[in-house]
């Protein structure tokens, strides 16, 4: 029996993001993707702080319910650094991690006058079109663009604020050491968020040494809606 994939999805986002990825799958093979909490209809646990330590935790407590046994971790964005910071635990289970565009391990690049134009834009239809605009870069559909934008807006303001002003800068780097489970790394090579020159500088260094990096021709940073068969691919590897 194949192992569960348990996907975690980016930052502003929700579980499914990766419906398509899941409906090119061989038959048999469980894709769990849940809404992670302050994101689609996820509420936080109570004292949830937001750190990486705690998404963490969470997803590992749902792997147990809905991921028993083998199971590949599949992280988009956000999802990405909770996904190495879990797999630094080494979980049992776990037989590989399949990033797609992660946020870097170290700390993500964003100026201040970006990240203010972000914490700022919390909440607001327009900015969040902008936003679907700005991360992507091969055609959707409109059905798609409403789903991207809805998954915006959903977003508490407790998650979004978190991770802009914590989140994304925390470094988890130092728990890598030692990383050994089976990694791929997987770029939009037209990216705008996070480009593909900053993930090999940024992310590849702090993978297994023989990690492979796939450049998806085209893709933004919206990797599972953009090129599904790449993800699914990667996933099938």
């Amino acid at each position: 029996m194949p192992p569960t994939v348990l996907a975690l999805h980016y930052w502003s986002g929700a579980g499914r993001a990766f419906d398509a990825v899941r409906a090119l799958l061989p038959a048999g093979t469980s894709l769990c993707g849940p809404d992670l909490p302050g994101f689609g209809r996820q509420p936080a646990p109570p004292n949830f702080d937001y750190s990486m330590s705690a998404y963490a935790d969470w997803v590992a407590d749902y792997a147990q319910d809905h991921a028993p046994g083998d199971f590949v971790l599949l992280g988009h964005s956000m999802g990405g650094k909770i996904a190495l910071a879990l797999a630094a635990r080494r979980p049992a289970g776990l037989r590989g991690v399949v990033l797609l565009a992660p946020s870097p391990p170290a700390g993500e690049p964003m100026t201040d006058e970006d990240r203010a134009a972000a914490l700022a834009a919390y909440g607001h239809p327009e900015a969040a079109e902008k936003t679907f605009q700005k991360i992507t870069a091969l055609p959707l559909t409109a059905t798609q663009r409403q789903q991207v934008v809805a998954d915006n807006l959903r977003s508490t303001r407790a998650a979004w604020d978190a991770w802009l002003r914590a989140g994304a800068r925390e470094d988890i780097a130092g728990l890598l050491v030692g990383l050994a489970v089976p990694c791929q790394l997987l770029v939009g090579a037209q990216d705008r968020s996070i480009a593909p020159a900053t993930q090999q500088r940024l992310t590849l260094p702090h993978l297994p040494a023989g990690t492979r990096c796939t450049v998806v021709p085209g893709a933004g940073h919206l990797l599972p809606l953009e090129a599904p068969a790449a993800v699914a691919a990667a996933l099938l590897r």
